[in-house]
């Protein structure tokens, strides 16, 4: 069996770049076999387009994507915020998709996901549910990648992703192993009013959190509100990203480090100039 590079990647859409809340793809893309691929991944904070949300978010999640011989998967995850000790689950996603090749070095990937969050969650595109997702790849030297998301739910948004990287090769320990490094540069634009509505939700989660903390001091919110989206901000570039994964690959199973550096634009609502770091470790296996 051929040794796997990439095994499948939680992708930014969702939690960061990914990227649709992010699905396990397998790296089989010749149509020979249908297959399975199983994964867990650890992350320092979640990622939305190179973004976080306010307070920090570490996570685990695990996942599966079972795809087709004609290129069509599914795909489901589940996700456990860290430091939040209220619920077993903090969110979780079903998608399905289809990828195909357009030509012998042009392939196209189209997925529809649907994220289910609890009430008050703390993710960023928490008021985004549902994302539909249409990717382009080109395969040559370097890899270009033109990534076009729809986000939408209680906020819509459009998000442009824009990038570039390259599989190089650092050796291997045997001669059934490879250990890789993938770096990527890319540039997101969107529209933002998903900030919008976060900002209004965390207000009102922080308010019914001081009131079962200090359940004597203060006036307990108001019941019956509704949420106030504001529809204000046009598209711009939002952040530009960098990440150097390293993976450690045998024919049906991967281990990978990935470190993001995201510098956000003067025009992110959500911490405009700053830069963010994101940490990922993954095992991911084929069957």
């Amino acid at each position: 069996m051929t040794t796997l590079i990439t095994a499948g990647l939680w992708s930014a859409h969702g939690f960061g770049q990914t990227d649709s809340l992010a699905k396990p793809a397998a790296t089989d893309t010749t149509g020979t076999k249908s297959s399975l691929t199983v994964g867990a991944v650890y992350a320092n904070n979640a990622s939305y387009y190179g973004q976080r949300a306010q307070e920090n978010i570490p996570y685990v999640a695990a996942g599966a994507t079972f795809r087709l011989r004609s290129g069509f998967y599914l795909s489901g995850l589940a996700f456990r915020i860290l430091n939040d000790t209220s619920a077993a689950v903090s969110a979780g996603n079903l998608g399905a998709g289809i990828a195909f090749k357009l030509s012998k070095k042009l392939s196209a990937d189209l997925s529809y996901s649907h994220t289910f969050y609890p009430q008050y969650s703390p993710f960023l595109q928490a008021s985004s549910p549902d994302n539909a997702s249409a990717a382009l790849v080109y395969e040559t030297w370097l890899n270009a990648k033109l990534n076009v998301d729809y986000a939408f739910g209680k906020s819509s948004d459009l998000f442009v992703t824009a990038g570039i990287g390259k599989v190089i090769s650092l050796g291997s320990i045997t001669a059934k192993d490879v250990i890789s490094i993938t770096p990527e540069f890319s540039v997101v634009g969107g529209t933002q009013h998903f900030y919008q509505t976060y900002i209004t939700e965390k207000r009102l989660r922080d308010s019914l959190l001081g009131v079962l903390l200090t359940p004597i001091v203060g006036a307990p919110p108001s019941q019956g509100g509704t949420t106030t989206t504001t529809t204000t901000t046009t598209f711009s570039v939002l952040s530009y990203n960098f990440k150097f994964p390293i993976a450690y690959s045998r024919a049906n199973y991967m281990l990978e480090l990935d470190y993001q550096l995201a510098v956000l634009s003067n025009k992110a609502q959500s911490g405009p100039g700053q830069a963010n770091s994101f940490f990922n470790a993954g095992f991911y296996y084929q069957f």
